[in-house]
């Protein structure tokens, strides 16, 4: 390993606040926009749902490629309208990853279905198809009827094999895009590539609203017109009940927001692609970069997977000293962020899934070795600079 002295630039030392995320630069140059935007709703009085969600989705699917779009009012919300327009509920299991956000899971049993769990891939953190088969094959994979993989930090998961895993099987394929807007497998879209998907547009997300705001993409009428009937109560016609649905509409200054950001959602893929690549730069020249997929007095840096797209939603190393890395870079007001710490198997919430610590080695062990740093596309290479120092005086 090179002299980490011998790569850090003048004053590099020097304390510099470096964000995990700063929203302010990218609210500022859109202001006049997204006031604009929000003051036609004021206008229109279309607080719910309405014109400026329609325009919204009709623009979403064009961009994604699909059929429908329908705007809701979260990412977990999209999550269980996929699902459950997808047909999927009691008596049923849906195979998905140990290591996500907790509504991957909470949404499939807020479907009425079982979550089966099975491990991830250590080079890039998603579901691994491999580790699928074996749970399809075992005991648990009896009742399973969908796949729900998820597109973790922004790259697809290995679509290919779960495709033909699926159709081996005949089972729905369900993606949990939340991070990935923008992402590809093989030239087509996250959120095209499944029976239906679901994304977020929290506002930390690449594609992000002003509060909470959530999609789900299908190319099937059926999906789609079931969970538009699902997000307002059951209802087709006003009034009119079909079945037990939920108040997951979207509303209309969030659809105005995400119908400017989505004019510029593709320069700041492309901007944290662009930082993404700095990173790799930065930590290959100080020497810290290793092969992987575990680390051992260096970092694993995360890796594009050839036939994909990924939109960099977080840029996550590995590290051995994790836990003390982090505390290293806050004393420095250097953010990070540990996505995720406690893997699902092991959440208490979930004890009744029936699985215990060591039944998914990979998951739990990413869980004590992932590091998320500074990603956003206004992120300056001086401030990378200053992320990537700090790490080689820790590790020096």
């Amino acid at each position: 390993m090179k002299d980490p002295g011998s790569y850090r630039a003048t004053g590099a030392t020097v304390a510099r606040p470096v964000p995990m995320l700063d929203l302010k630069r990218q609210y500022q140059p859109l202001h006049e926009e997204l006031m604009a935007a929000l003051g036609h709703v004021l206008e229109t009085q279309q607080f719910i749902l309405g014109e400026p969600v329609a325009a919204f989705e009709q623009a979403a699917a064009r961009q994604l490629g699909v059929a429908h779009a329908v705007g809701c009012s979260s990412g977990t919300d999209a999550l269980w309208l996929a699902l459950a327009a997808a047909g999927i509920g009691p008596g049923m299991a849906v195979v998905t990853t140990p290591f996500s956000f907790f509504a991957s899971v909470s949404a499939i049993l807020r479907a009425g279905a079982t979550a089966v769990l099975a491990d991830i891939d250590p080079a890039t953190f998603n579901l691994n198809p491999a580790a699928v088969k074996a749970v399809l094959d075992s005991e648990r994979g009896a009742n399973v009827c969908a796949i729900l993989p998820v597109h973790l930090y922004g790259q697809c998961a290995d679509w290919t094999a779960f495709v033909g895993l699926a159709n081996a099987r005949g089972l729905k394929l369900i993606e949990d895009a939340a991070q990935a807007w923008g992402a590809q497998w093989q030239g087509v879209h996250a959120g095209a590539l499944g029976d239906a998907a679901a994304f977020s547009f929290y506002p930390t997300k690449n594609l992000s609203a002003a509060g909470d705001a959530g999609m789900v993409a299908t190319n099937s009428e059926t999906i789609a017109e079931r969970a538009r009937m699902l997000r307002q109560h059951g209802m087709r016609r006003r009034y009119s009940h079909d079945e037990v649905g939920w108040n997951a509409r979207l509303d209309g200054f969030q659809g105005a927001v995400l119908q400017v950001k989505l004019r510029h959602i593709e320069g700041w893929n492309q901007a944290r692609h662009n930082v993404a690549r700095r990173y790799h730069a930065l930590f290959h020249a100080a020497g810290l970069a290793e092969a992987g997929p575990y680390p051992t007095h260096g970092v694993v840096l995360p890796h594009e997977v050839a036939g994909s797209r990924h939109v960099w939603h977080q840029y996550v190393i590995r590290t051995s000293r994790r836990d003390a890395l982090r505390e290293f870079l806050t004393a420095r007001k250097i953010g990070s962020e540990i996505y995720y710490p406690v893997p699902l198997h092991l959440q208490e919430a979930l004890k009744p899934l029936g699985y215990k610590e060591g039944d998914f080695p990979e998951a739990e062990r990413a869980a004590r070795e992932v590091l998320a740093l500074p990603i956003f596309p206004e992120l300056r290479e001086d401030e990378q600079r200053t992320v990537v120092d700090a790490i080689a005086e820790f590790l020096s």
